[in-house]
C-alpha cells in the first residue's frame, strides 16, 4: 500500500519574503501558469484514487510583491518496500534537470489534493512552517478535485501566520502559550490571491474550444443533483464537531484535576502552619521545608493546538457548505425563473 510523508525541503535556492496578506508582507498575490494548474490536475486524475493524497513541489519566482509559479512536478508514489528511495536527492535531480533546460527551478512551495476540503491537519502544519522556515516565500496550493467536478475550480494558497510561525518555532503548545500568543483557528492559516496566467496563443485556442463545445456542455453548471456532496460535506463536519466534543472533555477533566490538586496543595499548607505553630509554642523547632513540586506534581494540560486545527477544519467545511449551498440556491432559482418562463 503506498504510504504519503511529508514534504522535504531543500534550500539551494532560497529567495525572501514574508506572510502574505499583511503589511510587511512582499507577497501580495500568486500568479500561476495555467500549465501549473494543469499538472496538478493530471497528477491527482493519474494517481489520486479517492481520499488519497497527492503531492508536489512547485517551482517560480518572486517578482517584486507577486510570487509566480511556472512549473511544478510530482512526487512519486512508492510503497513501504521502497526503503533506498531518497526524497530529497529526488528533488534535487528534478530541479537540476529543469535548470539545464533552462526553466526556472526556483522551489517556492508545494501542493498538495485535498478529500473534501480535509487538509487542515498537522501533517500539514508541519511540512507548511518547515518550508516557511527554510524558505520564506513558500505557500502551498490546495487542491480540491471533488469541487473541481461540481463545474469550478477549486484551488486556493495558503500560508502560516507570523503568530503561528512564532508559535512553532518556540514548540510551546500549552494552553498558557497560545493564550499568551492571543492565537485562534482564524489567525492559523493565511489565503493569498490567486491570478492564474495564459498565454495570447492559449487564450485563442480556449476561445475556439469553447465555440465547439456543446450546448449540453454548457449547462452542466446547472445540474441540481448534488446531494451526496452535501451528505458528505455534512457527515465529515459531524465527525470532526465529535473530535472537538472529546477534546473538550479532555481539557475539562484536566481543569479539574488541576483545580482539586490546588486544593489538596491549600490544604497541605494550612496543615503545616498550624502544626509549626503549635511546635513554636511548644518551644520545638519548625518543621523543615519540604519541596511541593514533588509532592503535588501537576497533571499534563492537552496539547491545545489539536483541538486549534479541529476548530480550523470545522470553519473550512463550513465554509465549504456556505459557499455550496449559496451555488445551489442560485441555481435553484434560476430554474425556477426558467421554468416560469417557458410556462
Amino acid at each position: 500500500m503506498a504510504t504519503r510523508k511529508e514534504p522535504t525541503v531543500t534550500t539551494t535556492t532560497t529567495p525572501s519574503q514574508s506572510s502574505a496578506n499583511t503589511l510587511d508582507s512582499p507577497v501580495k498575490q500568486i500568479q500561476i501558469e495555467g500549465l501549473v494548474v494543469l499538472k496538478i490536475i493530471k497528477h491527482y486524475q493519474e494517481e489520486g484514487q479517492g481520499s488519497e493524497v497527492v503531492q508536489g513541489v512547485l517551482l517560480g519566482l518572486v517578482v517584486e510583491d507577486r510570487l509566480e509559479i511556472t512549473n511544478c512536478f510530482p512526487f512519486p508514489q512508492h510503497t513501504e518496500d521502497d526503503a533506498d528511495f531518497d526524497e530529497v536527492q529526488y528533488q534535487m535531480e528534478m530541479m537540476r534537470s529543469l535548470r539545464h533546460v533552462n526553466i526556472d527551478h526556483l522551489h517556492v512551495g508545494w501542493y498538495q489534493s485535498t478529500y473534501y476540503g480535509s487538509f487542515v491537519s498537522r501533517a500539514l502544519l508541519d511540512s507548511q512552517f518547515s518550508y516557511q522556515h527554510a524558505i520564506e516565500e513558500s505557500v502551498v496550493l490546495i487542491y480540491d478535485p471533488i469541487k473541481t467536478a461540481q463545474g469550478s475550480l477549486s484551488l486556493k494558497a495558503y500560508r502560516l501566520t507570523p503568530k503561528l510561525m512564532e508559535i512553532c518555532k518556540e514548540k510551546d503548545f500549552s494552553p498558557e502559550g497560545l493564550k499568551k500568543a492571543n492565537i485562534g483557528y482564524e489567525h492559523m492559516f493565511e489565503e493569498v490571491p490567486i491570478v492564474i496566467k495564459n498565454s495570447h496563443l492559449i487564450n485563442v485556442l480556449m476561445w475556439e474550444l469553447e465555440e465547439k463545445s456543446t450546448v449540453a456542455d454548457k449547462h452542466e453548471l446547472l445540474n441540481l443533483s448534488s446531494s451526496n456532496h452535501l451528505e458528505k460535506s455534512l457527515q465529515m463536519l459531524m465527525d470532526r464537531v465529535d473530535d472537538m466534543s472529546q477534546d473538550i472533555v479532555k481539557y475539562n477533566t484536566y481543569s479539574r484535576n488541576l483545580s482539586k490538586q490546588q486544593q489538596q496543595k491549600h490544604q497541605y499548607l494550612q496543615r503545616r502552619q498550624q502544626e509549626n505553630a503549635q511546635r513554636q509554642s511548644r518551644g520545638e523547632p519548625p518543621l523543615p521545608d519540604e519541596d511541593l513540586s514533588k509532592m503535588f506534581k501537576p497533571p499534563q494540560p492537552p496539547p491545545r493546538m489539536d483541538t486549534l486545527l479541529i476548530a480550523g477544519q470545522i470553519n473550512t467545511y463550513c465554509q465549504n457548505v456556505k459557499e455550496f449551498t449559496s451555488q445551489n440556491l442560485g441555481k435553484l432559482f434560476m430554474a425556477e425563473a426558467l421554468q416560469g418562463h417557458n410556462n
